[in-house]
């Protein structure tokens, strides 16, 4: 399965229609893209590489959980790149994908709509992204 194709599954599972996966490359310690669904090209060219620190995937690689906002175009934590509202959704969180005990990448999930992640939810999307990391080995 390639990884637009576990990306599409895991959007699908968790009923969300925008999303990225980022890749760590050990080489240079940065998340790579490596599939995404709905970003604008612009907004996929800025995160095409990720250095760990940096916006919501970055931040939820270097913190080892997830990163999220309830609504994207109007978060004021500072967690949120300025590019990032240039992609047309509100609900959005980076889940880090762990493989044993490493992190693998992360996988960004996003909704159209308002949306408070519940603790299932998160659990739930915690799965998902390590079962993602386990698909791309």
């Amino acid at each position: 399965m390639t990884p637009d194709d576990l990306l599409r599954e895991a959007l699908a599972a968790h009923d969300c229609q925008t999303g990225t996966l980022h890749v760590l490359d050990d080489s240079d310690g940065q998340l790579k893209l490596t599939a995404h669904v709905g970003l604008p090209p612009q907004v996929a060219a800025i995160v095409a590489v990720v250095p760990v620190g940096k916006g919501m995937a970055g931040l939820a690689a270097q913190r080892q959980e997830p990163v999220q906002t309830c609504n994207l175009q109007t978060d004021t934590t500072g967690d949120i790149r300025p590019g990032a509202k240039a992609v047309p959704v509100q609900a959005s969180i980076a889940v880090p994908m762990m493989r044993d005990g490493r992190l693998r990448g992360v996988i960004g999930f996003a909704r159209a709509e308002y949306h408070e992640w519940t603790a299932a939810e998160l659990a739930a999307l915690a799965a998902t992204a390590a079962a993602v990391a386990d698909r791309l080995e």
